[in-house]
């Protein structure tokens, strides 16, 4: 597909973005739909961000390792599980690489369960995306937790949550329309990183009923499902990111010019970018440690550098980037109150080279969510992305400390557009 501008690639990358029809459709066992977790020969783990070595992981992801070798029983402890990883017997992948998306730590084993949502706008290729599922709060695999209550978790996940999912959810014709899901969403004052209350509160509206009337399903289990998406409030986030990952996907892979950012991930290590025109390559800079608010007791001093495949919210548009769609949210993340997010949104808007009229912001004058993140505008106006994080404890299953907002380094898009000029023949 020939551009005569760069201008005219971007505009169809993001129209692109914007016409894809993200739907739920079922919630299934990862090695059952992502090869690489289907090797028999070789143990295999999936981690968020760009790629990256078991010795230069922060300790939250190092724990969530161990605890995906102790969920697959690859190990019987801890010592055994990372004899295992420090000995190279662990084959590291990014999420990205593998149509999927994690959240934190992003470590992902052959049987987690993960949501399937699909394109649904035309039949294309690589348009299904992965995401696992919300583990809730507490001490979780994502922020590097790996004792016995975690595990239980997981596998009641794997045996109960994951199945009686797929079995609800394909009693809804078509799919659950994650579009439809959002919009309606961001007008009660979801931003889909940080706030999901009102998306996870809407999904389980919609799928109570059919859950109580599944008939081959246990009563106690129908209950606990219930019961846990009742207690969850940012599961949606997990939906939400597998939309990102479709939409982005999508748009690349049918366009393959441009500038548009179509991936922007951290593992504790490196932030990492993609750009449209670039297809797979990663450009990489330092990641940062967000800031924000802490949890009493807890300071900077505490934080693990930023990480999770979580900013494909901000990718497509939501996250930081709609600040202002959340104000409720503005104060847990320490931007101030209604003014300082609506300037952020406003700033979001400089980067961005359109609205998505499918996202209304009411609070916004009803306009769209800023779309499409430019990699020049980035470079030119000196404004980098705002994504909204979670704040980790940099020793490994201590959790959550706060909350609060990350940059990218300027430095990943400035080699972005710099290698894309150079394959334009442009220096």
């Amino acid at each position: 597909m020939g551009f005569k501008t760069i201008d005219e690639a971007n505009e169809a990358v993001v129209q692109r973005m914007i016409s894809t029809q993200p739907t739920l459709m079922d919630v299934v066992p990862a090695k059952s739909v992502i090869p690489e977790l289907n090797d028999e020969n070789t143990k295999t783990l999936l981690h968020a961000g760009p790629p990256i070595r078991f010795d230069q992981m922060s300790d939250p992801m190092q724990g969530s390792c161990v605890g995906a070798i102790l969920f697959e029983k690859w190990a019987d402890n801890e010592e055994d599980a990372r004899k295992m990883l420090e000995n190279d017997e662990i084959r590291f992948v990014p999420f990205h690489h593998v149509n999927g998306v994690g959240p934190m730590g992003g470590i992902t084993s052959a049987n987690f369960p993960v949501l399937v949502v699909k394109d649904t706008s035309n039949e294309t290729e690589n348009n299904t995306a992965y995401c696992t599922l919300n583990e809730g709060i507490g001490a979780v695999l994502r922020f590097g937790a790996f004792g016995p209550q975690v595990i239980e978790r997981l596998e009641w996940q794997r045996d109960v949550l994951g199945p009686v999912l797929s079995k609800a959810l394909r009693k809804i014709e078509g799919g659950m329309n994650v579009n439809g899901a959002i919009a309606r969403a961001i007008a009660m004052g979801d931003e889909f990183h940080q706030r999901n209350i009102a998306a996870s509160y809407a999904f389980l509206r919609d799928l109570a009923p059919i859950i109580t009337a599944l008939e081959d399903v246990d009563q106690k289990d129908k209950e606990d499902v219930i019961q846990f998406l009742a207690d969850t409030d940012q599961f949606f986030l997990n939906i939400a990111m597998a939309a990102g990952k479709v939409m982005t996907d999508t748009a690349r892979n049918e366009i393959q010019s441009g500038t548009i950012v179509t991936a922007m991930c951290r593992n504790g290590h490196e932030f990492g970018i993609r750009i449209a025109g670039m297809g797979d390559e990663w450009f990489t800079g330092p990641v940062n440690t967000p800031q924000g608010l802490y949890f009493t007791g807890f300071s900077e001093d505490d934080a693990n550098p930023d990480m999770g495949d979580s900013a494909i919210t901000e990718t497509i548009g939501v996250g930081g980037m709609a600040m202002i769609a959340a104000p409720a949210v503005t104060r847990f993340v320490g931007t101030g109150g209604f003014n300082d997010a609506l300037e952020t949104s406003n700033d979001m808007a400089e980067i961005t080279i359109a609205e998505n009229p499918n996202w209304i912001i009411p609070t916004w004058n009803f306009k769209g969510a800023p779309t499409g993140i430019d990699a020049r505008l980035v470079v030119e106006t000196g404004i980098l992305p705002v994504i909204n994080t979670g704040i980790a404890n940099k020793v490994a299953g201590r959790g959550q400390i706060g909350a609060g907002t990350v940059n990218p380094p300027m430095e990943a898009f400035e080699k972005a557009i710099t290698a894309y000029a150079k394959k334009l023949g442009m220096e």
